[in-house]
């Protein structure tokens, strides 16, 4: 599968999108922006576990955060010595991101652009993060070279999404996954559900591995994520589906020099 330019109404339609839920995320936020444990996904399933951040310097690190929403991520790592930049083409989000770092500290640069094509010079990053934001709001044949773009070589990259087997068991309605599959592998890319006004982006893993390789990264790790023993359901995933399947993945590459 060639590069596919597929974006020619999702960022219009992600932003108005966002920008109709970001009160919704503001609670959220500012329960994140409040501690500093570095935290992943649905089930917050803690850094210590996880391990996507193991050997990566962090203190002195220049970090571009693509898709920060209120900034939470970029705030935990400025807590640890990084120097932090949030990307993300949302208003809304971006103000609630403003507001929190008034009241909670510190303050990094926050830029409005889309992860498909960030206003800043190449190769000015030692890392690039995603929890969720444009790791599946952003087409993956744009976002990872721009990334790549980014990055200093030897640069990291770690972002997070949803699995492949969620995604293949997601409904288009607002139900969560269930044990059977819904759409097909073969040629996944954009998802969109009917209770969704917004555009995901999704590859199978083989295609996501030729796509990071061909920007110029090497793969060094692929972490699948599952709800821990007491969790509880979310809005899209039952416990119960996500202590038997990965809920969620995080992958880790490395620019080549």
């Amino acid at each position: 599968m060639g590069a596919v330019d597929d974006t020619s109404d999702s960022i219009a339609r992600n932003r108005q999108a966002w920008n109709n839920t970001a009160a919704d995320w503001v609670g959220p936020g500012q329960r994140s922006w409040s501690t500093d444990d570095i935290t992943w996904g649905e089930y917050a399933n803690p850094e210590e576990e996880v391990g996507a951040l193991t050997g990566i310097r962090l203190d002195g690190a220049d970090v571009v955060e693509l898709g920060c929403g209120t900034g939470y991520i970029s705030a935990w790592l400025a807590r640890r010595g990084a120097r932090p930049v949030g990307i993300d083409p949302t208003e809304g989000q971006l103000a609630s991101a403003r507001r929190f770092q008034a009241e909670y500290g510190p303050r990094f640069p926050i830029v409005q652009a889309a992860g498909e094509a960030v206003p800043l010079r190449g190769g000015s990053f030692d890392l690039a993060i995603s929890e969720y934001g444009a790791a599946i709001w952003a087409d993956p044949y744009q976002w990872l070279p721009e990334a790549a773009r980014l990055l200093r070589p030897g640069g990291e990259l770690v972002f997070l999404c949803n699995s492949v087997l969620f995604t293949l068991c997601a409904p288009d309605a607002e139900e969560p996954a269930g044990a059977a599959l819904v759409r097909p592998q073969r040629g996944l890319h954009r998802v969109e559900y009917t209770d969704d006004e917004g555009v995901e982006f999704h590859l199978p893993h083989g295609e996501m591995l030729r796509v990071l390789r061909s920007s110029g990264f090497e793969v060094l790790e692929l972490i699948e994520l599952h709800a821990p023993p007491d969790a509880e359901d979310q809005q899209y995933i039952t416990a119960a589906w996500a202590q038997q399947w990965p809920h969620e993945e995080i992958w880790r590459a490395r620019k080549v020099a």
